[in-house]
């Protein structure tokens, strides 16, 4: 009886896995072992990057606004209660890109705000 092998199929996966750790250093590029476990960790890691990465932009355009804002004369908190109560729904992102972009925008939302405060 002839022995069977899987090597096609075997081969194919080392040659994905190999793939996937080009630019790693050492042992990690090439010895599937250690190539398997950086990745895993690799994959890991990118899975938090991209759930930081919308924490960090979020606190990037409170920053903004808050910075602009108080040019305006009024803080962050201060500004999002007033937008609140005069029920101007702009989402931060929104709202920092008018700050930087169209100064006179920003400083409407500001004047409604101040209003609603009052």
């Amino acid at each position: 009886m002839v022995r069977v092998t899987n090597s096609v199929a075997r081969n194919r996966r080392k040659k994905r896995l190999f793939k996937q750790a080009k630019g790693f250093f050492g042992d990690r590029k090439n010895h599937i072992r250690n190539a398997k476990n950086v990745l895993m960790k690799a994959w890991a890691n990118a899975f938090i990057g991209r759930k930081e990465k919308k924490r960090s932009f979020r606190a990037l355009w409170i920053q903004r606004i808050n910075a602009a804002g108080r040019c305006h004369g009024i803080s962050y908190s201060k500004l999002i209660d007033g937008m609140n109560k005069a029920n101007i729904e702009i989402d931060r992102k929104i709202l920092a890109q008018l700050a930087i972009s169209d100064e006179k925008a920003f400083e409407a939302v500001v004047v409604a705000a101040k209003k609603a405060l009052v």
